[in-house]
């Protein structure tokens, strides 16, 4: 490489285009660690891909039951709005432009469970 990283040009359209899919990939990140976790403290075995989780036969019931808590438990943060404000108060200028956090609908997220 002959270039220097000051000198490679920053696309702000592929950066744009790519956040969001990089954030959802690391809340499925944290949903899988937290079910590892339980799974642990459970003593029953995880193994996982990506978004696949594994375990023996004799304990998919159990481990059903965690990956549901910890989907809700995960989700029924304001991560939207943890977000938002991290920005602005890194960024504060971003006050300026970034849109306020749509209302929550009515789905209840304790369905899952």
């Amino acid at each position: 490489l002959k270039q220097t990283l000051s000198e490679l040009p920053i696309d702000s359209n592929k950066q744009r285009s790519a956040f969001p899919p990089n954030y959802i990939h690391s809340l499925d990140s944290t949903h899988m660690m937290l079910t590892a976790l339980a799974c642990e403290k459970a003593d029953i075995t995880f193994a996982s891909v990506h978004d696949s989780y594994w375990t023996h036969a004799s304990s998919v019931d159990v481990m059903n039951q965690i990956l549901r808590e910890k989907f809700v438990e995960l989700h029924q943060k304001p991560l939207l709005q943890e977000l938002r404000d991290y920005w602005v108060q890194v960024y504060p200028k971003a006050r300026d432009y970034l849109p306020e956090i749509p209302k929550l609908g009515s789905f209840d997220l304790n369905v899952v469970k």
